[in-house]
């Protein structure tokens, strides 16, 4: 086959916002986007990437756990594959591209191979995960950690609001509750992962860049905390003699951002408070709180909350007031792979770009894939940093960067991994 050659400037990206534009038809509520794992939206969903997959040269079908899988081969049938993707499942009410990009991308990628006639030394498979936001069931990125080899078994019991468990759920889908265990890869049988994702933030957009290289995923810590102090009348009760839960909590509030803000890379956050007795009149007893402390460094980030956790007593003690705290959660920082850094920094350099990094605050499925393989991700610019949201937008133009950086990083690796 005749190479052919690159296509003119922002094509590709057009292709990916048509390709977006008929995915985001398929929603479990008309008005808005809610596309939630293995409802019947995410199966007709499901059917329609493994028919772009096909019109883009792969091979495709739909494993045991709802993940869409599109293999193209390498220059010798059933060589190690690179895998590219992200997922199809959505938030209530979501935008257009979180997750469906980063599909969207690897899609266009290879076919954009094949129209060039261009294989590789490995296989390239694209994975269209359906479990990332974890809306639906009490579980934990689990079409990716199937794939992975850490899928819990447990989890096939957890149940939906209306009382659906998981594995009936799969049944209903077309899976195979039965067979999701048995979906992890020989790490033999993966040469790696790449995973595109709208930034989901204001660092690209103020920079001016249309894409960054992911240096890590941040570690997560997440405390349930009680400040209780004493209500009381609100007009005469002396303020010298309050035990006032609101205020604790409030100064304990700024003594967490201003710890967090030493570390350029660390976010803290006190997101949720729940006073009581909540009344304009009284003074509160009692607080509810959710501390979130991220950072791609775990030391780092466990010295900060050391630190956070002991003034937050301090002030408990000054004000006379009681801190219950729960660190109830910890999930290691997801460090990505020097190798397929220096392929995307190849292709991102490529394009004229500045190769910036920045570590992932929020979870993806390349930290469960990480643990099966090497991993790296890239960011794209959103509007705004908005996400999570109807409002969330990306550019033509930045679709067609992504699209190209994928394309050239996946050369790239190839010159050094055949």
């Amino acid at each position: 086959m005749i190479a052919m050659p690159p296509l003119p400037t922002t094509v590709l990206g057009e292709r990916l916002m048509t390709l977006a534009a008929d995915l985001n038809q398929y929603t479990d509520e008309p008005g808005r986007l809610r596309r939630l794992y293995l409802s019947p939206a995410h199966r007709a969903a499901a059917e329609a990437v493994m028919r772009m997959m096909e019109a883009a040269g792969m091979s495709a079908h739909i494993d045991a756990a709802g993940t869409v899988v599109g293999r193209y081969e390498g220059i010798e049938p059933g060589a190690p594959a690179l895998l590219v993707g992200s997922h199809i499942d959505t938030v209530v009410d979501a935008g257009s591209y979180d997750g469906m990009l980063g599909v969207l991308a690897g899609i266009v990628a290879v076919e954009e191979l094949a129209r060039r006639g261009e294989r590789m030394p490995f296989a390239i498979e694209v994975l269209a995960f359906g479990d990332e936001e974890n809306v639906r069931f009490p579980t934990n990125l689990s079409t990716s950690q199937a794939i992975a080899g850490t899928y819990d078994r447990a989890w096939l019991d957890g149940r939906d609001y209306d009382g659906m468990s998981l594995r009936e759920a799969l049944l209903a889908f077309g899976g195979d509750p039965e067979a999701v265990t048995q979906l992890g890869r020989d790490p033999s049988s993966v040469k790696g992962y790449i995973e595109f994702h709208i930034e989901q933030g204001p660092v690209l957009e103020r920079e001016n860049l249309p894409v960054g290289i992911v240096s890590a995923i941040n570690g997560i810590t997440r405390a349930r905390g009680v400040v209780t102090g004493e209500a009381g009348h609100a007009g005469t009760v002396p303020m010298a003699l309050r035990r006032d839960a609101f205020a604790a909590l409030s100064e304990m509030n700024l003594a967490v951002e201003r710890i967090g803000a030493r570390d350029p890379s660390t976010v803290a956050t006190i997101g949720m408070a729940k006073v009581a007795p909540n009344a304009s009149n009284v003074i509160p007893g009692r607080v509810d709180f959710m501390l979130d402390v991220r950072a791609p460094d775990d030391p780092v980030r466990h010295a900060i909350v050391e630190e956070m956790v002991a003034e937050m007593r301090d002030i408990a003690a000054r004000r006379h007031v009681a801190l219950d705290l729960d660190l109830y959660f910890d999930a290691p920082a997801t460090a990505m792979d020097a190798g397929l850094m220096r392929a995307l920094e190849t292709a991102v350099t490529g394009q004229g770009i500045g190769a910036r990094h920045l570590p992932s605050g929020a979870g993806h499925d390349a930290m469960a894939m990480a643990r099966l393989c090497p991993s790296a991700m890239v960011f794209v610019r959103c509007k705004g940093g908005i996400s999570h949201n109807p409002a969330e937008s990306i550019t033509v133009d930045d679709a067609d960067v992504a699209v190209r950086v994928l394309v050239d990083a996946i050369k790239a690796f190839a010159e050094h991994n055949g």
